[in-house]
């Protein structure tokens, strides 16, 4: 089985930043993709940015330039960097894994969520 964990949710003022880590675990697991989601309070769940293994998909409009997504293959770890924080970007963050189980099928996994709170 693969298990995310996903830490560096908090607490942060308009204009900070924060870094949000997620760590997958498996053995034999294939890594293809890993994403960033977000969802904000009573809405739904959206797509950040997903990493390739060759490059780095798009950013949501709102956080272009202000978010980076990086990885970190020997730690098996998924970082996504926010700056310039704003209120609209609370919400919970979900980390998610696209990848292959030995003798299973390419599947999506996904972090427990870690909340972000911007506010004064």
């Amino acid at each position: 089985q693969v298990q995310l964990v996903e830490s560096g949710g908090g607490l942060v003022q308009p204009g900070g930043s924060v870094r949000l880590s997620c760590a997958y675990s498996g053995s034999e697991f294939r890594l293809g993709t890993m994403s960033w989601y977000r969802q904000a309070p009573g809405k739904q769940r959206e797509l950040v940015v997903t990493s390739f293994p060759g490059g780095t998909g798009n950013y949501l409009d709102s956080m272009k330039g202000r978010f980076t997504i990086s990885r970190d293959s020997a730690k098996n770890t998924v970082y996504l960097l926010m700056n310039s924080l704003k209120p609209e970007d609370t919400g919970v963050y979900y980390c998610q894994v696209f990848g292959l189980v030995k003798g299973g099928t390419w599947s999506d996994y996904w972090g427990q969520g870690t909340q972000v709170t911007v506010s004064s």
